[in-house]
């Protein structure tokens, strides 16, 4: 039996396991929707939790049915392993695919001829839908006896995959993961790891395979949390979209950081100065002083009229509810509780003092309830929500130079805007700091509603207009429409959520800002942080990324890859002679393994489109394989393999040709759109490289 048919039989045996486990979770589901509503609420919830279980599964086991089988390690002693996407057991509980993160795994991707770990032959096994259609060998012993009819072909399966057509998405790499990309994937989760990888290494992968390992090795701990996964933009997670559930992994949240903040649109438009000056970490402390703004002391004393009698409120009452709200250590709007039931508390003995009445069950809800107290009570502890309090800073320039004096004149220019004006991606990292510090509201309790009742009047007294917080900022986190939320839709409908673990792609560029909200997320401080310096528009700073990350340095180690798998020599060369000619030295030059003919050349535009387009389908066939134009002002095309887009819009993507079209400022956006293809870099005439 040749070597292609010895595997389908295995791979067979494989896949009719899978069919099996597939049927039998389909045959629970059904008989448990069959009960539909009969029981008590404890038997519907167990129903409803049986049945989510059923379906994570069965959509566990539908994406790993693409190449089940990776491969298969023969070791010195004669014992014979295979490699999958999953694990997989018969019904007597005999391991049929070992799972590709498993310990025993490792001498797959790790195991050299200088360090066999006990291992004589590595196989690949490439299959299409479930046939095999190639099989392939390497050699790791030296042994004669062990080497007889083995075809050796080394690397052959990684550079396959490198040379097909690109299809929009990214596949996963996990038949073809190199020696210095599994112990990045394998490393300890404790920390902050940094995966400091140039254009083509290979980092993204790096980084989703090791989620998805994490996922596995740490199963009991991050169930209950997940992972969180933040990209540069939403093209970027599409493009990694599919990577993870192929490997069997779903307890992922997928954001950029300007959709990380549930229920706010970021639609606006910044100027790169604007944006920078959100950015830095000074807003931590203007965000402190806005809401400290919110909290006014009582200037001089106001009478209230109560139910035909007069009360005063004085400043020593309001300064007794502030005392007694900051000793709760609350945030602002749930603090307010405390802080308005003192001084409703106190203007009740007075009102008894000034009625001469004896006090009444509904005295308090009373007076509570009184529209001169309400707008008295609120004044001097405002309510909020992030997004009223962040526009009124901007609407407002005087308020702003008062809140925010380390910005000067022309800084704060900048961020002046009228009210009901979009927010932008800059905006979300402060309205975060100020959602941090103004707090939920809290649900009013039976009898005391008036207490967290909000009064337009509140607002028209200040002459500030509306906003006023009318509910709670998060959904409903454990429950929707009858049904369970898997926990990757509860954790990113709750901007609380602790994860368990995060993932920031293209790190580099995220302001200071960004970086505590990012840290907010996961106290444990446990990250993968995937990057390059040299892809920063200006160029990575002095102090690398100590500097960048602040605080969550103390938590960092740092770990380099240095070979880049997707780009071509020559365009590697040419991009890192490009940033030389700018007088910049790549701080984390990489080493191509991969040379292509012609992968290099100036064209014009029209002529580079047909070029290339006759090129993929002559190199792929029809409609296969995928072209950028990348420019400042990209152009419009319709034509579904050629997208177009700017420099920062390319972060992180890849495609099978790249045309350059117009001069790029920025030297870290000229090097990220040099080095985005796998087979051809055309530039324009004109266009100074």
């Amino acid at each position: 039996m040749d070597a292609v048919s010895e595997e389908q039989t295995y791979v067979d045996r494989a896949y009719s396991r899978l069919d099996s486990l597939a049927a039998g979770y389909t045959r629970r589901l059904a008989e448990i929707r069959r009960e539909g509503g009969r029981g008590n609420p404890e038997q519907l919830f167990q129903r409803d939790s049986f049945a989510a279980d059923y379906e994570d599964h069965l959509a566990r086991l539908s994406h790993v049915e693409h190449q089940l089988v990776l491969g298969r390690l023969d070791s010195e002693n004669g014992d014979i392993g295979h490699i999958g996407r999953i694990g997989l057991r018969d019904e007597d509980r005999n391991v049929i695919l070992l799972d590709w993160r498993a310990p025993q795994a490792e001498p797959f991707y790790q195991a050299t001829a200088l360090n066999p770990q006990g291992m004589v032959r590595r196989r690949h096994i490439q299959s299409r839908l479930r046939r095999v259609v190639s099989v392939e060998d390497e050699l790791l012993t030296s042994d004669a006896e062990a080497t007889a009819n083995l075809n050796l072909t080394g690397e052959g399966a990684l550079m396959a995959s490198l040379g097909s057509a690109r299809q929009g998405h990214m596949s996963d790499i996990v038949a073809t993961i190199q020696a210095e990309q599994d112990r990045i994937i394998r490393a300890d989760s404790t920390g902050v790891l940094i995966v400091q990888g140039g254009p083509g290494t290979g980092k993204t992968a790096v980084a989703l395979h090791r989620a998805a390992y994490l996922l596995y090795a740490h199963r009991n701990r991050l169930a209950n949390s997940g992972v969180l996964i933040l990209g540069p933009s939403s093209s970027f997670l599409s493009f990694i979209s599919r990577v993870l559930p192929s490997l069997g992994e779903s307890d992922v949240v997928s954001s950029t950081i300007a959709d990380l903040l549930p229920g706010i649109v970021a639609n606006g438009i910044d100027s790169p100065r604007a944006s920078e000056i959100k950015g830095r970490a000074v807003w931590a402390r203007v965000a402190k002083r806005a809401v400290e703004y919110l909290q006014r002391p009582l200037t001089t004393p106001v009478t209230l009229r109560i139910n035909s009698f007069d009360v005063e409120l004085t400043p020593d009452i309001i300064a007794t509810g502030h005392a007694r709200a900051r000793r709760s250590d609350r945030p602002h709007n749930e603090a307010r509780q405390s802080y308005a039931r003192a001084v409703i508390e106190e203007l009740v003995r007075r009102y008894l003092a000034v009625s001469e009445t004896e006090e009444q069950d509904w005295l308090t809800a009373d007076i509570a309830s009184n529209d001169q107290v309400r707008r008295a009570v609120n004044l001097c502890w405002l309510p909020a929500t992030p997004t009223w309090l962040l526009e009124h800073l901007y609407a407002h320039p005087a308020l702003l130079k008062k809140l925010a004096p380390e910005l000067s004149d022309e800084e704060r220019a900048h961020l002046h805007r009228p009210r009901g004006s979009d927010f932008t991606q800059a905006d979300i990292p402060i309205l975060d700091e100020l959602a941090e510090l103004l707090g939920d509201v809290p649900v009013a309790e039976s009898g005391d509603d008036s207490l967290e009742s909000y009064a337009s009047a509140t607002i028209a007294g200040m002459d500030v207009g509306g906003g006023i917080v009318t509910g709670k900022m998060l959904a409903e986190r454990q429950r929707q429409g009858g049904r369970r939320l898997p926990l990757a839709e509860r954790a990113a409908q709750d901007r609380t959520w602790a994860y368990g673990h995060a993932v920031v792609d293209e790190a580099q560029e995220l302001s200071p800002l960004a970086w505590r909200m990012v840290a907010r997320r996961v106290p444990s401080r446990s990250l993968t942080i995937v990057g390059d310096l040299d892809q920063r528009p200006s160029g990575a700073p002095d102090g690398g990324w100590r500097e960048l990350l602040g605080p969550l340095a103390s938590h960092m180690r740092e770990e380099v890859l240095t070979i880049s798998y997707r780009t071509p020599a020559a365009v590697l060369e040419e991009a890192e002679a490009a940033m030389n000619r700018r007088n910049i030295t790549l701080r984390h030059p990489v080493r191509a393994v991969r040379k292509v003919d012609g992968s290099l050349r100036r064209e014009e535009l029209d002529t580079a489109i047909e070029q290339e387009l006759e090129f993929l389908e002559t190199e792929f066939g029809p409609g296969q394989g995928l072209i950028a134009i990348i420019s400042e002002n990209p152009p419009i095309i319709d034509h579904p393999q050629i997208s177009t887009m700017t420099p920062r819009e390319a972060k992180g993507l890849e495609f099978d040709s790249v045309i350059i079209d117009g001069t790029i400022v920025a030297p870290g956006d000229l090097y990220v759109a040099m080095t985005r293809p796998t087979q051809h870099l055309i530039i324009t005439p004109g266009t100074e490289i």
